[in-house]
């Protein structure tokens, strides 16, 4: 999002320094009035009744209008004003997170938990939907029902009470991807259609909407519905494809060519190396199960297909969340966990991010030392077409879940899997002391449940070998007490006993420390699991209180 922090006061500057947002200071309601219609969100720091004076006149479209959050002069409160499911009560959350702030969300269904027809993910909602949320705030019976085709299709759990209302009672909400279910008060549109497209080189950029508009009339489809577009590698960045403006999944010739489809061309394969593109990437972006509901359609220079997927798509995140502190949090983590269906982790790591989950959300906590029981539920519910987010401190790729969720993966069938990065350890524990790991350096950990200690030993002998500064990963525990200074040995055969050493404990966390020593003179009982030890080359020092390890610009700056 593009988010604009604005404040009028000195000590609203002074709070807007602590977010990660463009700030300006001095006159919010002209800076609010020219900036209405190019930023996505609003983080003011004034009165509500300032906010609301300035904002009201300017209210259009709750989906179009920017979201707008509204902060104390204390910095104390944060209220949700504007756009509540927009992106304001996220944000709210998000702001009084980075503040130590209470956030204020006064939308109605979030405050009682009643289901929000605006909010399911993967679902788009049409119609009258501020008065079906309200008869279900009141109680008065709403029931949900399912189109022919999706009888089958999953809905979110918070909703799933409303299909045992009787035919017949009150309000109806439906579950279909076709246009004529608008009949009913609300239509929840899953995103159940794939559209395949083929084009030639010369394509203008319509060619594609044209026959794609007229192929959802004909067929009675949603396009909301439409979950993505498919296509060949070669035509994933043309305008024909990219103007369409929805998600873009690309396959090979070779993987085209494997489908089965009804309307093959010989032309076609002499061109691209596939007999088609537009019904063979549908079915292929469909995955198992799914149906061609609209064959090629041909153009002068496109040509398009839609299938129907037999199920939703899952999806698993797996994602750092950093060192600990929310402000360490990266944007892309927090919009993994907020649109996830079932947030799975360590209890620990589940309560760093507790602020981010919805009541409408499955969470799975789960005990130390159960990593490969919840990489497999995870992977599980990915491939059973549940969005999952998994969760782990620091970076998921650096002695964390990645590894082996990959692994796990190719048993059930390789469901999507992305990788969201974070902050580890040593980067949290090293800006913390200086820049000890400004140079080549190595991180290791230095248990050895997993590896066997004469490996470790190995690699260390080669650390000290090669005078590498090295980060240290699981020191010490209440069982492992000997490795850390088995490694300080090792490191001793080749560097000095002076050589610089940082210990950081609970890095970017409440009760965090940081223990300034040298190798020769390091206590590794002051050292525990929640420590990172940084041990410097030959040429770390401690310059100024902090750890230097030099780059070597020092004679470009002499």
């Amino acid at each position: 999002m593009n988010i604009l922090s604005i404040s009028i006061t000195d000590a609203g500057r002074q709070h807007a320094t602590h977010l990660p947002y463009a700030a300006e200071h001095g006159d919010l309601a002209r800076t609010v009035r020219e900036r209405w219609n190019d930023v996505d969100a609003f983080v003011l720091f004034c009165s509500v009744g300032i906010a609301v004076r300035v904002v009201g006149p300017l209210l259009d479209d709750k989906s179009t209008d920017p979201a707008v959050v509204v902060v104390d002069d204390a910095g104390a409160h944060v209220v949700a004003l504007a756009g509540g499911h927009h992106g304001a009560n996220d944000l709210a959350i998000d702001v009084a997170t980075l503040l130590g702030a209470v956030a204020v969300v006064s939308t109605a269904t979030d405050v009682t938990a009643t289901p929000a027809l605006d909010t399911p993910a993967g679902f788009v909602a049409v119609g009258n939907v501020a008065e079906i949320t309200r008869r279900m705030l009141d109680g008065d019976p709403v029931r949900l029902g399912f189109s022919a085709d999706l009888t089958h299709w999953p809905i979110p759990d918070s909703l799933a009470h409303l299909i045992d209302v009787p035919a017949g009672d009150g309000a109806e909400i439906i579950v279909s991807d076709r246009k004529s279910a608008r009949a009913v008060d609300v239509v929840l549109h899953p995103p159940t259609l794939v559209v395949g497209i083929g084009s030639s080189t010369d394509a203008a950029e319509n060619a594609a909407s044209e026959l794609l508009d007229a192929a959802l009339d004909e067929h009675d489809l949603a396009r909301e519905s439409i979950a993505l577009v498919a296509t060949i590698d070669r035509r994933a960045t043309h305008p024909v494809v990219t103007s369409l403006g929805l998600p873009i999944r690309s396959f090979t010739s070779t993987d085209l060519a494997a489908v089965e489809v009804p309307n093959p061309s010989d032309v076609v394969a002499a061109e691209v190396g596939t007999p088609s593109v537009a019904e063979a990437a549908a079915l292929l972006a469909a995955g198992p199960g799914g149906q061609l509901v609209v064959t090629k359609r041909k153009g002068a220079t496109a040509t398009v297909a839609i299938a129907r997927r037999a199920a939703p798509e899952g999806s698993l995140q797996v994602v750092g969340l950093g060192p600990g502190d929310a402000k360490h949090r990266t944007p892309e983590a927090g919009t993994a966990i907020r649109h996830a269906d079932v947030v799975i982790g360590y209890e620990y790591y589940v309560d760093q991010c507790t602020d981010l989950c919805r009541a409408s959300q499955e969470i799975v906590r789960s005990p130390i030392g159960a990593e490969i029981d919840r990489c497999i539920e995870a992977v599980e519910r990915a491939a059973k077409g549940q969005r999952v987010a998994l969760v782990c401190s620091g970076d998921p790729g650096i002695f964390a879940m990645a590894t082996l969720v990959l692994d796990v993966a190719a048993r059930y069938g390789h469901p999507p899997i992305h990788i969201v990065p974070g902050v580890t350890a040593s980067l949290a524990a090293a800006s913390i002391l200086g820049a000890p790991l400004a140079h080549d350096h190595a991180l290791v950990s230095l248990s050895d449940l997993l590896t066997p200690w004469a490996v470790i030993e190995q690699r260390l002998h080669a650390l000290a070998a090669g005078d590498l500064a090295v980060a240290f990963y699981n020191p010490r525990s209440r069982r492992r007490i000997t490795q850390l200074e088995a490694a300080r040995d090792i490191l001793l055969t080749a560097r000095g006993a002076t050589t610089p050493v940082g210990i950081v404990v609970n890095a970017t966390r409440e009760g965090e420390r940081v223990i300034a020593t040298t190798l020769g003179e390091m206590d590794t009982a002051e050292v525990d699991m929640f420590s990172i030890v940084v041990v410097g080359s030959s040429t770390t020092e401690w310059s100024n209180g902090r750890m230097v390890t030099p780059r070597g610009y020092d004679s470009a700056l002499a």
